[in-house]
């Protein structure tokens, strides 16, 4: 998995022509990361209504237009380069791919596990948990510590990494009290990363994340001998 990143509306919102951001402005906005229609409906608007045209200017750059109305979010991704194609006519990534660290990865799958349950359910459109309901969420599946303190605050690390890549978003306390249990909305970007298909062979991934920590623990414990 490598790195990269919630509402209805009753319809896309234009802007007059006067006021939509020209061609260059939204190549600009998405280089720069996703564009959400909660945060910008004018934006948004202009986005569906040249999005055409969008999708052949980054064309020139290697890149594919990823935009989704139903979930509200639009994103540019590398366009897929054929494995026999010469490798020095392939263009070089404009979006850098980083391999992210394990327990991040297995914090996206089991927050993307999350979602499809929560879709599933039915009702509200947004998916919201706390920091100590994702820390049991990852906890299960790492290895037993006797330092309590220290395994949580590797946990937050890795809610905190979630939320640097987009995944996450973290709510204002309620009534504005700092005291009040984090918490954090699942943003829904996190499907078009971790895809139906790899949703399907999640049990089996698990298997894999258990062998890998459990290898992981012995080997620490080797070390220390």
């Amino acid at each position: 998995m490598s790195e990269q990143q919630v509402h209805e509306s009753a319809g896309p919102v234009t802007s007059s022509p006067a006021a939509q951001p020209d061609l260059s402005a939204l190549a600009v906005a998405l280089l720069k990361g996703v564009i959400y229609r909660e945060d910008d409906e004018a934006l948004w608007g202009s986005l569906l209504n040249l999005q055409a045209r969008v999708r052949d200017y980054v064309a020139v750059l290697g890149l594919d237009l990823v935009l989704d109305e139903a979930e509200g979010y639009a994103f540019l991704r590398s366009r897929a380069q054929a494995e026999d194609e010469d490798a020095n006519a392939r263009m070089p990534r404009l979006v850098a791919r980083r391999p992210l660290a394990f327990p991040v990865s297995l914090l996206l799958a089991l927050l993307r596990k999350k979602l499809a349950e929560f879709d599933a359910a039915g009702g509200d459109t947004r998916l919201v948990l706390t920091r100590d309901e994702m820390v049991e969420l990852v906890r299960v599946f790492l290895p037993d510590s006797s330092n309590e303190a220290r395994l949580i605050d590797q946990i937050e690390s890795h809610i905190n990494k979630v939320v640097d890549l987009g995944f996450l978003r973290r709510l204002r306390p309620a009534g504005g009290s700092a005291a009040a249990p984090a918490s954090y909305e699942v943003r829904r970007i996190l499907k078009a990363f971790v895809d139906a298909q790899w949703l399907a062979d999640f049990d089996a991934r698990l298997a894999a994340y258990r062998a890998r920590l459990a290898g992981d623990a012995a080997a620490a414990g080797a070390a220390d001998e």
